[in-house]
């Protein structure tokens, strides 16, 4: 299907923020609590450097699209949030993307060690919700999906790098 990941990334937007708005938190001890979208939110990352693959910069349109649905079906607050902060992380990775001269699995890392922590921060505060335990997991739910992405590419390169050196 053409535009596969771009499809999901613009669906998997509007799923976040509608689990942060519709979902409600989970309560551990009386007081630590955290929103089922922290969890999840990492998916959002895979499938944007997918979409990124497909569609290049035009990623920001689908990460505009997705915010223009999550403003229609979520919280206009969540969906405001949202946007701003994937508009920062956006702009962190592009510019990482297109000024470092490393090869893309490295560029991955980089752009999400710096983007990520930066992105969920703006997210969480402006939804007053920066809490230790939900940024550890927005961060480890991110994390793990860059990860999960690097480790297919690398996987990927060295199953193609042992068929040249069969044929």
């Amino acid at each position: 299907m053409r535009y596969l990941y771009t499809s999901l990334y613009i669906a998997f937007i509007v799923l976040c923020n509608t689990l942060f708005t519709y979902v409600p938190n989970i309560v551990f001890n009386g007081n630590i609590t955290f929103s089922i979208g922290d969890v999840v939110v990492g998916g959002v990352y895979l499938l944007r450097d997918l979409a990124q693959r497909e569609i290049k910069h035009y990623v920001i349109v689908a990460m505009i699209a997705g915010g223009i649905l999550s403003y229609l079906m979520a919280s206009k607050s969540v969906a405001i949030a949202s946007v701003l902060a994937f508009s920062v992380g956006e702009t962190i990775d592009w510019l990482i993307y297109t000024l470092t001269k490393k090869p893309l699995s490295q560029r991955l890392l980089w752009s999400a060690l710096i983007s990520v922590p930066i992105d969920s921060f703006i997210f969480l505060y402006m939804m007053n919700m920066l809490r230790p335990i939900d940024f550890t997991l927005m961060l480890l739910s991110k994390f793990t999906g860059v990860f999960l992405l690097w480790l297919s590419w690398r996987v990927r390169r060295n199953s193609q790098q042992e068929n040249y050196a069969v044929n």
